[in-house]
């Protein structure tokens, strides 16, 4: 539901945000290969339909660079396969976009993305302030008047020293005013004006009388008429000749999309201590990228940078996002002269700003005071996510946390395991034990194996036995269990046959006692050593130790021959 209570810090946060992302929608449209007007029209469409559907009340919508490497990867494979030109293979083209929009909803109707929710504080911390880093490195030479080259980080850190030898002096100056700005502009006048809207106004008139200032002049297109500024309808076409290429690509921009966005929806959650509805998220985003294919717009995602910006300067609500779809259309349709001429070094001012707000700076004093693992999965994911992938880090960051999680899991459990709750035996279960003398040894499972523990479960019992001669393996707490826990107690078993020892097996509820049957585990051990408590195997080991252990220690019955 659309609420206009926020209205004022929706207007100024959609605003600098829809300023922000012009730049960077025309950089993208150029980089994608369908040109800098479809970089625009997918911010429009995708940020405005994303909003209005999507469950991130904060979030901004455009195009991203892992979307655009994709999109352009069709576009070039796609051309080349027909020798065409865009224009020619441009309906096959966004086929792929409106199928990537159908499977993401699809994702939100099927629930797809409450999954993505698992992803832990230090990769979630890693990754927004790996965001902050690229932001102020990107726009580290900006300040200074200079391009880099070449886009992405090591491009722009190599830009660095020659922007610093070689400064733009009125760039640099409105970069500082702008600095001061945003990290100095006073709070009581920061509820009415945002300190970074102050920047963009006041550097855009001290910059309007300077020539030599770099302005979003020398990026924005020009059109000759009205009607060349509103997007064409690509009517969708199929091609079985290259079927599989575009739902290879579809899928690709589906999840990547998927992924992109629902990661910016957890750093908005941190950001905003709200919580997103992921499946929504989806759904709206599967509808944004559908209609942004059927209007020749390049597909979109959840964009980090310009979600900060967004929330940073006073968002609240999904009316920012839309309206920052809005400002981009007034671009368009209207008031490309005046963004043409806002400078470049006003835009470097905010983004540094905004990069500083997104790392982490709390945790990252304070993180060397907690586990060092969380630390190191930290750093990883912040080196990673600046130096190589966002979403490589991200999946470096969770395969390395579910590693360490199920490293300490393992490890309580198994040292769960090698306890013997003695306490927990009722009367007759202690006399029981008492009587053995030592020659009983219980291993009660502390519920569920993971497969870490399981892996060394039979060292585990080898370890902590000593002379016994009966094995008791209680299975009260372990619900269910899966085949690496099955196999490990199977080496279990077969090492006591090793040495000599009787087995006993007690408490299995059924799912257990199939699982094992299923697997042949069951007929390691006689019929009458299996038994429905520990009670029970207790009995029973006292009465064939009190024999003398006459029996075969272990295995199932002599079969006829």
């Amino acid at each position: 539901m659309i609420t206009f209570k926020h209205l004022k810090g929706d207007l100024f946060g959609g605003l600098t945000a829809g300023i922000v992302a012009l730049p960077l929608a025309l950089a993208f449209g150029e980089a994608s290969g369908a040109g800098p007007i479809a970089g625009l029209w997918g911010a429009i469409i995708t940020g405005f339909f994303a909003a209005a559907f999507g469950g991130t009340n904060t979030q901004i919508t455009g195009p991203t660079g892992p979307m655009v490497v994709v999109f352009a990867g069709l576009v070039g494979e796609l051309t080349l396969e027909r020798s065409a030109s865009f224009a020619e293979v441009s309906g096959i083209i966004f086929t792929a976009v409106v199928l990537a929009g159908i499977l993401q909803i699809l994702f939100g109707v099927f629930r797809v993305g409450q999954y993505i929710r698992l992803v832990p504080y230090p990769v979630i911390s890693g990754f927004m302030s790996g965001i902050g880093v690229i932001i102020i490195l990107l726009q580290a030479s900006r300040i200074f008047g200079s391009e880099p080259d070449r886009g992405g980080v090591i491009a722009a850190i190599q830009a660095i020293p020659g922007a610093i030898a070689n400064p733009n002096l009125i760039a640099t100056g409105i970069a500082l005013l702008s600095l001061l700005i945003v990290f100095f502009w006073p709070k009581n006048i920061g509820r009415f004006i945002p300190g970074a809207l102050a920047a963009l106004i006041i550097g855009t008139l001290i910059g309007l009388p300077f020539e030599g200032v770099p302005k979003l002049a020398e990026v924005l297109p020009t059109f000759d008429s009205f009607a060349d500024r509103l997007p064409p309808f690509v009517l969708p076409q199929f091609d079985r000749g290259v079927a599989f290429l575009v739902l290879e690509a579809a899928i690709i921009l589906a999840l990547l999309g998927a992924i992109d966005s629902l990661l910016t929806s957890l750093v908005a959650d941190n950001a905003t201590r709200t919580r997103h509805d992921s499946n929504k998220e989806l759904i709206g985003q599967g509808i944004g990228n559908g209609i942004a294919g059927l209007f020749g717009a390049i597909p979109g995602a959840g964009a980090t940078m310009r979600t900060m910006v967004n929330i940073r300067t006073g968002g609240v609500t999904r009316l920012s996002g839309m309206i920052h779809g809005l400002v981009l259309l007034a671009v368009v349709l209207a008031l490309t002269p005046l963004a043409a001429e806002i400078p470049h070094a006003v835009l470097a001012g905010i983004l540094i700003k905004v990069g500083w707000d997104i790392i982490d700076v709390a945790y990252i004093l304070k993180a060397h005071k907690g586990p060092r693992w969380d630390l190191v999965l930290m750093a990883v994911v912040l080196a990673v996510t600046v130096f190589v992938d966002l979403i490589a880090a991200v999946g470096i960051g969770v395969f390395l946390a579910a590693l360490g999680y199920v490293h300490n899991i393992a490890k309580d459990q198994l040292a769960a395991l090698g306890e013997e709750r003695l306490t927990d035996l009722d009367e007759e279960e202690r006399q029981l034990y008492e009587q053995a003398k030592g020659r009983v040894r219980i291993f009660e499972f502390n519920g569920p194996l993971s497969f870490g523990a399981a892996a060394d479960l039979a060292h585990q019992v080898r370890q902590t036995l000593g002379g016994q001669e009966v094995l008791i393996l209680d299975f009260a707490q372990m619900p269910t269990l899966d085949v690496s826990a099955a196999f490990a107690i199977r080496s279990i078993i077969e090492d006591a046959e090793g040495e000599n020892r009787h087995v006993y097996l007690c408490n299995m509820a059924e799912p257990v006692r199939q699982k094992l049957d299923g697997l042949g585990l069951i007929a390691l051990i006689k019929p009458q050593n299996i038994l429905p408590t520990r009670k029970d195997a207790l009995r029973q080991a006292a009465a064939k130790l009190s024999r003398g252990g006459g029996e075969e220690p272990i295995g199932a019955a002599p079969q006829p021959a």
